[in-house]
């Protein structure tokens, strides 16, 4: 028999709140996350906005601060979201815990690059039409700070918390684009499957709100530029929507084996039941028309569950608000669970809280955890006009109670790398 993974801990730092409860409570209360852009100046880019975390005070998070005083945003909030689901998970309280067989696995982003200070380097190097690479790479060199660089590499969050948290088990990282997270939760409890470890700490982290990220996002026209409504302009699947809403933060799950929680007597969230992985194969950029990829990755992961599709009550969409995903997604979610898709109710957290990248899945996993611990789904506000090329039924602008036993959550990746997990209540 298969061995089970369950969730015994859970913890995010996002633009709805600095906690599960609150990132929570939040999506019930339809509050919106997104405001003008104050990481820095973009009062000269396409799109002025973003769903920025606010009132994140990491230092009450660790004992020594200053340790991690050349750590990015993504690494902070990583170790917040860490926190909040190894105490909550209580495992290093258990008796005969051991740090051999607890590991980490991530989808964790990349940090953010000095933008002043490279740019400075590049115009200082900037003669007669071309760049002095010789003077550019000393310059750079002699400013550099190698603590800082190596901070951006995006395998330091699994680093970071493997030490913090004595995890001494297998510690990886994959950053597969906005399937990251999900993709991480996915692989993570294979390794748990397979007798690897008990328990792993996996989940996400990123921050793309920095001139390269946006500028990024704007030349592949893939932001919203309603800069005269923030807070509207995340709409999925509306049909005036025109691009997604840029976010940030970090979603963490203490997943671990079953008879395992239950000899500690810990409290257990729910279940991964299944996981399906697949790529599109097709272009760079663009989800293939037909949503091959997303339809196989669905199917796979129901089989996986040993699930039928009317057994899955919510599926909790990718979502993004771009007018090409939110078609696509449409016909994949269709394409994967056949005529109950449109009896099967969906929704994106994105509308409320932007686009969180690499952590996106996985707080879309906490979420559909506690829609399934709750009897209530989060809806997809700024949901006013429908399209006709998306005819499911998208819980408009108001949660709804209702009770389920299992959800889909889909992640599609920038490169046509797909993700789909389902989530189930715990039923012994």
């Amino acid at each position: 028999m298969k061995r089970r993974v369950v969730v015994t801990g859970l913890g995010a730092v996002t633009p709805l709140g600095n906690d599960v409860s609150t990132m929570w409570q939040s999506q019930l209360q339809c509050r919106n996350g997104v405001g003008p852009i104050t990481h820095f100046d973009a009062s000269n880019f396409p799109t002025k906005f973003a769903a920025e975390v606010r009132d994140y005070d990491f230092d009450s998070q660790v004992e020594n601060p200053a340790r991690f005083a050349d750590a990015g945003r993504n690494i902070r909030f990583a170790i917040g979201a860490a926190r909040q689901a190894v105490h909550d998970s209580g495992i290093h309280d258990s008796p005969g815990f051991n740090p051999a067989r607890f590991g980490v696995y991530l989808g964790a982003g990349e940090g953010q690059q000095n933008f002043l200070q490279f740019m400075s380097l590049v115009s200082e190097a900037y003669r007669d039409g071309r760049i002095d690479l010789r003077n550019f790479t000393e310059s750079f060199i002699s400013r550099m700070n190698p603590r800082y660089e190596l901070e951006l590499e995006p395998n330091m969050p699994a680093a970071h918390l493997s030490s913090l948290f004595n995890a001494q088990g297998p510690n990886l990282n994959c950053l597969t684009a906005c399937a990251a997270s999900s993709q991480a939760i996915g692989e993570a409890t294979e390794i748990i499957r397979r007798g690897e470890a008990e328990m792993m700490l996996s989940g996400g982290a990123h921050s793309m709100i920095h001139p390269f990220g946006v500028t990024g996002f704007n030349l592949l026209t893939a932001l919203s530029e309603r800069n005269d409504s923030p807070q509207t302009a995340s709409r999925p699947f509306d049909l005036n929507r025109d691009g997604f809403v840029l976010g940030e933060g970090a979603g963490m799950l203490l997943l671990e084996e079953l008879e395992h929680a239950k000899s500690r007597g810990a409290r257990i969230y729910g279940e991964i039941l299944g996981y399906g992985s697949t790529a599109d194969a097709y272009r760079i950029t663009d989800i293939h028309p037909e949503g091959r990829g997303a339809v196989a990755c669905i199917r796979m992961a129901l089989q996986d569950a040993e699930r039928n599709p009317e057994e899955i009550g919510y599926v909790n969409a990718h979502g993004t608000s771009t007018r090409v995903n939110d078609q696509v997604e449409t016909m994949a979610v269709k394409g994967g669970l056949g005529e109950h898709a449109w009896k099967t109710p969906v929704s994106s957290i994105k509308s409320m809280m932007g686009h969180l990248i690499a952590a996106a899945g996985a707080v879309e996993a906490i979420t559909c955890l506690l829609a399934i611990r709750d009897g209530v789904l989060p809806p997809t506000i700024n949901y006013e006009t429908p399209d006709p090329e998306c005819d499911l039924d998208y819980i408009p602008n108001q949660p709804r109670e209702t009770r389920i036993k299992a959800a889909l959550s889909n992640s599609f990746g920038f490169g046509g790398q797909n993700v789909a997990l389902i989530l189930g209540g715990f039923a012994g």
